[in-house]
C-alpha cells in the first residue's frame, strides 16, 4: 500500500464514517430501547443529558469531520478505477444525506424542543405529551441514520478493498 492522498484520505473517512456507524448502531441498538423503559420523567431527563453530553470536540471532529474528508477522499479518488469512484461517492452521499442533513434537520429540532423544556416543572401530563411527541419521530429519524451510516462505512470499505 502507497501513502498517496488518495489512500490517506479513503483509510480516515472509514475510521470517520466508521466511528459514526458504531455510534448510532449503539444508541439505536442499547441506548434508546434501554432509555425507552424508562417513565416519561426518567426518558426525558436521561435524553436531555445524553443530548447535552453528546456535544463536545471529539463527537464533533467524527461525526460532521467525516464530511469533508470524505469529499477530499471523493475528489482524490477521481483517478482512480470508475467503479472505485462511484463507490466512494456514493457512500460520502449517504452519508451527507442520511446522517449529516437528517441529524440537522430532523434530530436536532427534536433535540433543541426536548432542551429548552423544564423537565422538573412539568406536570406528568406534558411530560407524556413531550415524550409523544419527541420519541417516535426522533427514533424514526435515527434509523435512517443507523441504515445510512452503516451502508457508507461498507461501500466505503468495498471501495478500499478494491484498490
Amino acid at each position: 500500500m502507497e501513502f498517496s492522498i488518495s489512500n490517506i484520505s479513503l483509510l480516515a473517512t472509514i475510521i470517520l464514517v466508521g466511528l459514526s456507524a458504531g455510534l448510532c448502531f449503539t444508541w439505536g441498538n442499547a441506548v434508546t430501547p434501554g432509555i425507552g423503559n424508562l417513565d416519561d420523567t426518567g426518558f426525558l431527563q436521561a435524553f436531555q443529558q445524553m443530548n447535552r453530553s453528546i456535544l463536545n470536540p471529539p463527537f464533533f471532529l467524527v461525526f460532521l469531520g467525516a464530511l469533508p474528508v470524505g469529499i477530499a477522499a471523493v475528489l482524490a479518488a477521481r483517478g482512480e478505477s470508475p467503479l472505485h469512484f462511484r463507490l466512494v461517492l456514493v457512500a460520502v452521499i449517504l452519508y451527507g444525506i442520511g446522517v449529516v442533513l437528517v441529524t440537522v434537520f430532523g434530530n436536532v429540532p427534536l433535540n433543541q424542543i426536548l432542551d429548552k423544556t423544564e423537565l422538573a416543572g412539568s406536570t406528568l401530563e406534558e411530560l407524556a405529551a413531550l415524550r409523544k411527541k419527541f420519541e417516535t419521530p426522533w427514533n424514526r429519524f435515527h434509523s435512517i441514520r443507523v441504515v445510512s451510516s452503516i451502508l457508507s462505512f461498507a461501500l466505503l470499505a468495498l471501495a478500499g478493498l478494491m484498490k
